[in-house]
C-alpha cells in the first residue's frame, strides 16, 4: 500500500483515503463487519498496524534527507530539485497544487536544503513534522 510513499504529495484528502482503505484492510483481517460498530481505535489496538499516514511521511522525511545529502550530479536530486516552469506557477482551481517539497518547507522554511547535513538533528525535527500530521488527524 505504500510502495513509493516516498514521492507522495499527501494532501488532507489522500491521506483520508488511504486511512479508509486501512481500516478497511484491517476490519477484513480481523473479520469485523462495518455494522458491528467497532471504533478504530479497538480495532488498531488488535492489529498492532501503524497508520499508513504517519508510516508515508515518515517515508518521505527520511527521503528528503537521503536525496538533499546527495553531493554528486544524479537524476534523483535534479528531479528533486527541478523547476519545469519558468515564472510564476499557474494557478489551480482552488489553490496552486501541491509540490512534494511543499510540506517539508512548512515545517524547516525554504532553506531545509541546507540543514540536512546534521543528521541527528534532522532525525529530531522528523518528529516534530510527524506531529504535524498527527495533530491534523485528530
Amino acid at each position: 500500500m505504500t510502495y513509493g510513499c516516498q514521492t507522495w504529495s499527501l494532501t488532507k484528502i489522500i491521506g483520508n483515503e488511504l486511512k479508509v482503505a486501512q481500516r478497511a484492510m484491517e476490519r477484513k483481517i480481523l473479520g469485523i463487519k462495518i455494522k458491528d460498530k467497532i471504533p478504530c481505535k479497538n480495532i488498531r489496538e488488535q492489529t498492532h498496524i501503524k497508520d499508513v499516514v504517519l508510516f508515508a511521511e515518515r517515508q518521505k522525511w527520511n527521503w528528503a534527507g537521503h536525496v538533499a545529502r546527495m553531493s554528486d550530479n544524479r537524476w534523483t536530486k535534479r528531479a528533486t530539485e527541478w523547476q519545469p516552469r519558468i515564472g510564476k506557477r499557474s494557478r489551480g482551481r482552488c489553490r496552486q497544487p501541491l509540490r512534494w517539497s511543499d510540506s517539508i518547507a512548512k515545517i524547516k522554511g525554504r532553506t531545509w536544503h541546507r540543514e540536512v547535513g546534521d543528521r541527528y538533528r534532522w532525525r529530531l525535527d522528523a518528529e516534530g513534522y510527524i506531529l504535524q500530521w498527527m495533530d491534523e488527524a485528530s
